[in-house]
């Protein structure tokens, strides 16, 4: 386990590159895509440990080919892009190396406007949920495990709604009018999750996968 170099694609990883850093393996890589998340992410890891954190498009990254052994991703690759980020991501994985990847997906191959909305509002481009392995299958990937973590949202969005209660109380007038269309964004996703009935169009799917 101590040779193995890891990626981990999007922000919000932090604890988890820790995790693996703790398990024995040889090195952390974390890319983001935008400059904030690459300020937070490196405030966020521990000083000592060995995870570098690095800012570069996930469709086009600056590594070379065949340089990861496991490849994380979690709802960070359910985008718009998601062809181009396969490609790049089959370049620059070792031969049978491992690929772990959480999906947002869409239950149902009809949904209404305002789930519409909430894919468009974030660059998503929804798998359908039943074909996840079929997609990576046709891309040389076999399925190891699969599984449907679709009630894993319910906390997600209850425990958002809750951070974001907690920090409007603390925030200024001033970082509330900066983070105005963050909050929003965040407000009505879990209103239409927890009230509004977008649980049964969104779901949630882990996959790990092995790179034929």
């Amino acid at each position: 386990m101590s040779e193995k170099i890891v990626l981990i694609i999007g922000s919000n990883s932090e604890l988890i590159a820790e995790k693996m850093i703790d398990s024995g393996v040889a090195s952390v890589t974390v890319i983001v895509n935008d400059y904030e998340s690459l300020l937070n992410s490196r405030l966020n890891i521990f000083k000592a440990s060995n995870v570098s954190v690095r800012m570069m498009d996930f469709e086009n990254t600056d590594f070379n080919g065949e340089s990861f052994d496991l490849i994380y991703a979690q709802a960070s690759i359910s985008l718009k892009n998601r062809n181009k980020i396969i490609k790049e991501i089959k370049r620059i994985m070792k031969n049978e190396s491992v690929l772990c990847v959480s999906e947002i997906t869409a239950l149902t191959k009809q949904y209404p406007q305002f789930v519409k909305d909430i894919f468009e509002s974030s660059d998503i481009l929804p798998l359908y949920h039943d074909e996840c392995a079929k997609y990576y299958e046709e891309r040389n990937f076999s399925v190891l495990y699969e599984e449907d973590l679709s009630s894993s949202l319910k906390n997600y969005y209850e425990n958002a709604a809750n951070l974001l209660k907690q920090s409007i109380e603390t925030l200024t007038d001033k970082e509330k009018s900066y983070y105005k269309k963050l909050l929003n964004k965040i407000s009505h996703e879990s209103n239409a999750y927890l009230k509004l009935g977008a649980d049964r169009f969104i779901g949630f799917k882990m996959l790990i996968l092995k790179l034929l």
